[in-house]
């Protein structure tokens, strides 16, 4: 299964932590897949994609509460970060 299909199974922190793995093994197999592979680039990326977060779900016209983030937002944030410029 895809790191997409993943993010989109993602209902519970048992789910999350699966997904953290599969994003690791991902960076492993597939480094050329990845915009951000050092940590610091990573980190900026993360920083940068989560101040934009927001403006992904209006886009897509999908509610988003950010006070009330879910493990599913926060997979989507590190998906996300992968390739974030």
């Amino acid at each position: 299964m895809g790191l997409d299909k993943e993010f989109e199974n993602i209902k519970s922190k048992e789910d999350f932590v699966m997904f953290l793995q599969q994003l690791r093994l991902n960076l492993e197999a597939r480094p050329e897949e990845w915009e951000n592979v050092t940590l610091a680039d990573f980190l900026e990326s993360l920083q940068a994609y989560t101040e934009d977060i927001e403006g992904y779900y209006k886009n897509r016209h999908l509610t988003f509460d950010k006070d009330k983030p879910t493990w599913r937002v926060f997979a989507q944030l590190l998906l996300g970060a992968k390739v974030y410029e």
